[in-house]
């Protein structure tokens, strides 16, 4: 028997164990999205109310776990740094407590918070007794084990095993492993709506032939990943790898060969997505996972020639400022990396930054503007103005860089929705923006 094989069967332990080795006043770092260890997870909030001020780090929560509830305050304190749906649902309940962070400055919010604990999915060991971190546990879980006294870890064979930097970690360095083998935890794809058809035929023609794309998560970005089958030599340097870019891959017509930083790589942070993406990543050396302070960083973004970023924002008033992240104090998402980006493809050559909004959304009252003079009051900034370059509805590209207030507002007002745009011009006016 090899001697990593003898070191892995002296710390497994059931589940319910492993849950048991949480204490009262830990700092425990779980990972991302669907590298959450959930049945590990569910076994801790089992016994929350046994607990006393532990403090919960997460991000991308895809399941429901009961502490996230306002019964869970003082026994389990969760703080994400992004938001997910299910966060969403109970943040007013008054125990998710939501950072602010870039993600190109995440590890110094780590260290920081000197977490005590690591929970992770991973993947079996391979011949040397290495567990891969899985899709969305490479993003931070090496950082945050740098403090931790207990890194605990839920063994799954179905979790894959993905090439990069700061990846891994061997079965010596772990203190307790539990098993559950079940499918990674798939992301719904979203699918391209008409509105985000017509944004994606604005920016598609701007995607020269050998360009770097990023590309987030939703209908537009779908839209915008799928409607690139026609492109040649594109590259990837991304915080995610998604299904849209798998799909460029397979058909050719992403392969990294005109990339100035990591050429013939697609350079990524994490994975989310279907099973064929999870299968895809798993041991393909075409694909590497960099730590977010590298991947984020602008300065790094920018040593790729024709970086293309593609964000979403919720609303953009007539100065060009973005909030992609909340309306008032209504919290939908998080900061992100979409600042990082906006700065790294505009520090590019021949980058080019695009900010993606349908113009219209319904509230209480009826339809509304998403462009409009004044945000809400309370509303986060995700990209300032001065940031702030290409913005995009179903009804045109308004380049707003390096414009006059009055030349913003005009092209802003000139991408709004029709319905909208006499009123918008007589609030431009009568602010004194326009003449």
């Amino acid at each position: 028997m090899k001697e990593w094989k003898k070191i892995y069967d002296s710390k497994l332990v059931t589940v319910e164990e492993a849950a048991s080795k949480i204490k009262s006043g830990d700092r425990v770092w779980v990972a991302s999205a669907a590298s959450a260890p959930a049945k590990l997870v569910n076994s801790i909030a089992e016994r929350s109310s046994e607990l006393v001020d532990v403090e919960w780090y997460d991000s991308l929560a895809f399941n429901l776990f009961d502490f996230f509830k306002g019964e869970g305050k003082g026994h389990i304190n969760v703080n994400t740094w992004y938001m997910s749906g299910v966060t969403r649902k109970f943040k007013k309940e008054g125990n998710i407590n939501v950072a602010s962070i870039h993600l190109s400055k995440l590890y110094k919010y780590i260290q920081e918070k000197e977490p005590t604990v690591v929970l992770c999915e991973v993947s079996e060991p391979d011949e040397n007794g290495y567990m891969c971190y899985g899709p969305a546990g490479v993003v931070t879980c090496d950082e945050a084990a740098k403090s931790a006294d207990r890194i605990i870890v839920q063994v799954n064979k179905h979790c894959p095993y993905i090439h990069g930097e700061r990846n891994k970690v061997h079965v010596s360095e772990v203190a307790y492993i539990c098993e559950d083998h079940h499918q990674v935890l798939e992301l719904p794809q979203a699918p391209a709506s008409e509105i985000d058809e017509k944004i994606a035929d604005y920016i598609i023609p701007e995607i020269p032939d050998g360009a770097t794309i990023q590309l987030g998560i939703g209908g537009t970005a779908n839209a915008v990943g799928y409607g690139l089958e026609n492109k040649k030599d594109l590259g990837v340097h991304s915080e995610m790898l998604t299904n849209s870019m798998v799909h460029l891959i397979k058909k050719g017509v992403i392969n990294n060969s005109k990339k100035n930083y990591k050429p013939n790589k697609t350079v990524i942070s994490f994975g989310l997505g279907s099973q064929e993406l999870y299968d895809f990543m798993n041991k393909n050396e075409s694909i590497e996972i960099r730590p977010f302070n590298e991947i984020n960083d602008p300065n790094e973004i920018a040593k790729n020639d024709n970086l293309i970023s593609i964000n979403n924002a919720l609303m953009v008033d007539f100065t060009g400022q973005v909030a992609s992240e909340a309306i008032g104090f209504n919290q939908f998402s998080s900061t992100g990396g979409q600042l990082d980006f906006v700065r790294g493809s505009q520090l590019s050559k021949g980058g080019k930054s695009f900010i993606c909004l349908p113009s219209t959304f319904n509230s209480e009252k009826g339809k509304k503007s998403r462009i409009m003079m004044t945000l809400p009051p309370g509303t986060a900034v995700t990209v300032p103005r001065t940031d702030a370059q290409y913005i995009v509805t179903e009804y045109g590209a308004a380049d707003v860089s390096n414009k006059t207030l009055s030349e913003r507002a005009k092209l802003l007002i000139g991408i709004a929705h029709p319905d909208f745009r006499e009123e918008l011009k007589q609030q431009a006016i009568e602010a004194g923006i326009i003449s």
